[in-house]
């Protein structure tokens, strides 16, 4: 899995998916360029979040925090190109998703509203999990008591937002997170080019190699991946 196969591992998933990942890129790239979304997560948290899903297959993955739709749209190409699996997801605006309708189809369930009063919304089994909402230490202590729980051992999750420069975001979410798999001795994989600066750009040269250009631009990476104790 990705926190104990570390680069290695995201390497080989580039390599494999290189032909879908590339036209995928486009596909965002035009969803930026028609002004109608904001991009979130940048190239490489992105990309390795399409590579994880496209990976593992799974049938349930739950996004917590959306808005308009970049993420989401990632999330949804891994499961269209897949062939299988279903997105629920979480968000407190309500405007207008940017999500192509061909997308969505029959694959994605939205809610709106506060999710910590939605809990009965989630799915009974969470393949993936996708954190991306509030970044504050006290949404931060809430999910690690309340939805962590309920996941499976092994259970892959995602966070945004952990990493500032390199050292987590301390007193917001990523201090939080991150102490919460210090005491359980859990490992986990970014990106961010401050904290694993070797790591970043091994994956620059790795996606220049396979022609993969990438949507919205990579400098950032404060994302983490960790599989549940």
């Amino acid at each position: 899995m990705i926190s104990t196969g570390g680069v290695d591992f995201v390497a080989g998933l580039y390599r494999r998916y290189a032909a879908d990942l590339v036209g995928v890129v486009a596909q965002q790239r035009a969803l930026a360029a028609d002004g109608r979304v904001r991009p979130g997560l940048d190239d490489l948290e992105a990309e390795i979040t399409y590579l994880l899903l496209r990976q593992l297959r799974p049938e349930h993955v739950v996004e917590i925090g959306t808005c308009r739709g970049w993420t989401t749209s990632w999330l949804l190409s891994a499961l269209r190109d897949n062939g299988c699996g279903r997105l629920v997801s979480f968000r407190r605006t309500r405007r207008p998703s940017a999500v192509p309708p061909e997308l969505a189809e029959d694959r994605w369930t939205v809610h709106t509203g506060d999710v910590r009063a939605r809990l009965e919304a989630l799915p009974e089994t969470t393949d993936f999990l996708l954190l991306d909402a509030a970044h504050t230490a006290r949404f931060g202590r809430w999910y690690v008591r309340t939805v962590f729980p309920r996941l499976a051992s092994g259970t892959p999750v995602g966070v945004h937002e952990v990493y500032r420069g390199r050292s987590a975001w301390v007193g917001r979410e990523g201090g939080v997170v991150l102490d919460w798999l210090a005491e359980r001795d859990v490992p986990h994989f970014t990106v961010a080019p401050r904290r694993v600066p070797q790591t970043f750009a091994a994956l620059l040269d790795l996606r220049r190699e396979l022609g993969v250009e990438g949507a919205r631009g990579t400098s950032v990476n404060p994302m983490i991946w960790f599989e549940m104790p």
